[in-house]
Formats: structure tokens, sequence, C-alpha cells
């Protein structure tokens, strides 16, 4: 009932403020705008537009299929690998992931003793290792030599010496 009430009176006061003409507030807004004027910047000027001439025709093309892959030279000739030979077990890894830990000398031929995700392999002069088709070249106390052979841009086989040091003994804390 009070609700009720409330809203009652809230309706009347809005009806009573809402009625009437009022002049003296329309008579104000118009004796203070009357000497305003509006002030809009004028556009600024539009350059007119200069074509330039396109003079890269005759230079080299940087999207020219030569340019992102290289011609494929006609012979190859020379270096190949051995496609038709078995695989050797090292070949499965890469050179970086293989550590050299020992060597062992028998019947006066020394053997490395290669290290490839904790398992020791014993390979020789002429085995392979290494995904490059790596081919053991040297043996000593020291270091493992490896000839590998990978492709240059052109298509080619060349020849790229790698070598595997000897890997201190890690000491233990």
């Amino acid at each position: 009932m009070m609700k009720g009430v409330a809203l009652a009176l809230t309706c009347l006061t809005l009806v009573a403020c809402s009625g009437g003409d009022h002049e003296d507030l329309r008579q104000w807004m118009d004796e203070a705008t009357r000497d305003i004027k509006g002030r809009i910047p004028p556009l600024p000027q539009v350059k007119p537009y200069e074509p330039v001439a396109y003079e890269g025709a005759g230079l080299l093309d940087p999207f020219r299929p030569s340019k992102i892959e290289p011609e494929r030279k006609g012979g190859g000739g020379g270096l190949q690998p051995d496609f038709n030979r078995p695989r050797e077990p090292l070949e499965a890894y890469p050179l970086e992931s293989l550590r050299y830990v020992g060597v062992m000398i028998r019947n006066k031929q020394a053997f490395a003793i290669i290290q490839a995700d904790g398992s020791l392999y014993q390979v020789r002069i002429g085995n392979y290792m290494g995904q490059n088709f790596g081919v053991i070249t040297r043996i000593n106390e020291t270091e493992v030599g490896v000839r590998e052979l990978v492709q240059d841009p052109t298509g080619d086989w060349v020849e790229r010496a790698s070598t595997l040091l000897l890997q201190e003994k890690e000491a233990k804390k």
C-alpha cells in the first residue's frame, strides 16, 4: 500500500513539473546563443598527384625461381655417396650427437669406442657414421677423423672434413 502511494506522488510531481510554457528559459537560450558563430577550419589544400615511372623492368626479378633455388648443373659428375651399400648402426645418429670415449689397439689396428644413446660401438677406419655419409679416415688417441659427403646449393656432392674429439671423463661430485 505504501508503494502505491509513493508511486502516485511521484507521477503527480512529474506531471506538475512538465506543465507550463517555460518562455523565460527559451528567451535566455536565444540571448545566450545570439552572438555565437561556429568556427570550422578550412579544408587542407590537396596536392596534385605526380606519377613516377617504374624503371625496374630491366633489373633482376627477386622472385624468379632461380633466385630462390639455384639452377642445377648438368653433369653433377664427381663424388656421389653409395646408396646401395648396407647402412651401419651409427649412421642413424647425427655426428654431433656421437661421443668419442676411448680407443683400443688390437693387432696394430686402432678401434674407436663411440657412444650413442647410452650404447657403445666399436668402429675402425672405413666404417661409416653420422647422417651425412661420413666415413672414418683416421683414429688416434685424441680424435676420430671423418670425411662426410654433403650436397652444396647447386646439388653437387662435396667432401667435408669433421672430427670427433676424445671426451674427458666427467668428474662426479
